[in-house]
């Protein structure tokens, strides 16, 4: 049965559809500036489970543009604040929540249930990197995020194959990378055919990261906008009704 709070969801989408996204499960891998509105989205769109990953707490920096960040919750976890949350908007959520740093043994560790589609929002490339080569290696089905720093138009996100990309260094290197581990087919991106803006990118050393990206809230929020609608679109895409509402 649809909860009424799905009921406009339903009218859209229809019935069939709805009851394949309540029993859909879906991993989402960070909770950053892309990774916090994605989940939110599929959440109240009615996905039925979700597992979410991120290790970080909340920091000052956070609050332009990531879900969870408010000047109450400087120092918090990510997941819990987005765990309470989550439920909120659905008491019946399936929901799996990891709070652990992504690197070669955890990821493993992730990976070893099984998920109808994986979202990958890491913004840090070799943990991306690394996980992207796993979730590929087990015939998993992604969507991953490309770089949303530098760049502030939001028309300009487009959805397509990782050889698709252009005018996004991340994608650039992750392409790199991955054919350096042998990974040749494509997965499907969510990524900016804006120019970086490169006034934006400053050299600075932390957390694993060389530079530090100027962003602004709308840009990454629209990101994650378009993650949850490929999300539906994905789940539902042998359901006639929903899959033309959608495409």
């Amino acid at each position: 049965m649809i909860p009424e709070w799905l009921h406009r969801t339903e009218l859209l989408l229809g019935s069939d559809a709805m009851k394949k996204l309540q029993n859909s499960k879906v991993l989402i891998v960070g909770l950053g500036g892309v990774g916090s509105w994605a989940s939110e989205l599929i959440v109240r769109s009615g996905i039925g489970s979700i597992t979410i990953v991120d290790s970080d707490n909340v920091d000052i920096t956070n609050i332009n543009r990531q879900l969870p960040a408010l000047h109450s919750s400087i120092g918090k976890s990510k997941v819990a604040i987005m765990a309470d949350r989550l439920m909120d908007i659905n008491p019946d959520l399936n929901l799996t929540v990891i709070e652990k740093y992504i690197n070669e043994l955890t990821m493993k560790e992730v990976l070893s249930q099984e998920y109808d589609l994986v979202v990958d929002a890491i913004d840090t490339l070799s943990p991306k990197v690394w996980f992207l080569y796993f979730a590929i290696e087990k015939g998993c089905r992604i969507i991953s995020c490309m770089g949303s720093g530098a760049k502030l138009d939001p028309t300009l996100i487009e959805v397509g194959d990782l050889d698709s990309t252009r005018n996004c260094p991340l994608a650039r290197n992750v392409r790199k990378r991955l054919r350096r581990l042998g990974i040749e087919k494509g997965f499907t991106t969510v990524f900016s055919t804006e120019f970086p803006q490169k006034h934006a990118i400053v050299e600075h050393e932390s957390q694993n990261k060389k530079s530090m990206i100027g962003t602004v809230a709308f840009v990454p929020a629209a990101f994650g906008c378009v993650i949850a609608a490929q999300v539906v679109k994905m789940l539902t895409e042998d359901v006639g009704k929903s899959s033309s509402a959608i495409s």
